[in-house]
């Protein structure tokens, strides 16, 4: 009887997560056929772009903490090279160029929430994140703000964010 109640809880919570990611997938499908079609509108409501200029300065200072004699300067331009960063490069057409990167040309058929799903690992923390292979490392992180999944990480170099 223990090993059935077990096994019930277990498949409940595994029912849950995979609810949370196709959920989480349908939002993520939006984004990628937004940075696709270079749909501004639409990119805009699938990103977080608060929390990814938090991300890139908190970045940012950690780079230059790295070498002590410019840690000073990297804390003091941190916040103006991520608002800068926030503005610039988080467009659909940098994240195209990105996408492009990894083998996702705009002639690419984007893969349907399902398939999407299957890439998003959940998060100890109520995020998602999208990765390369099952098990491999994060490469963007989903957050559900106000219903909506949005794009709130970017794990990628920051050297990969260009214009």
């Amino acid at each position: 009887m223990r090993i059935a109640v077990l096994a019930a809880a277990a498949l409940a919570l595994s029912a849950c997560a995979t609810v949370e990611k196709l959920d989480a997938a349908n939002d993520v499908h939006a984004l990628l056929v937004s940075i696709r079609d270079n749909d501004t509108a639409t990119f805009d409501a699938h990103v977080d772009r608060r929390a990814l200029k938090r991300e890139i300065q908190a970045r940012l200072v950690a780079e230059g903490r790295r070498d002590p004699r410019f840690s000073g300067i990297a804390a003091a331009l941190a916040p103006g090279l991520a608002e800068l960063a926030g503005e610039t490069l988080v467009q659909p057409q940098v994240f195209r160029l990105v996408a492009e990167r990894y083998g996702y040309t705009p002639q690419t058929k984007i893969p349907n929430p399902v398939v999407i799903s299957q890439a998003l690992k959940p998060l100890p923390d109520g995020r998602v994140c999208a990765t390369r292979s099952k098990g491999g490392p994060c490469l963007l992180t989903f957050t559900k703000v106000e219903g909506t999944w949005k794009l709130t990480g970017f794990e990628g170099g920051l050297s990969e964010l260009r214009i």
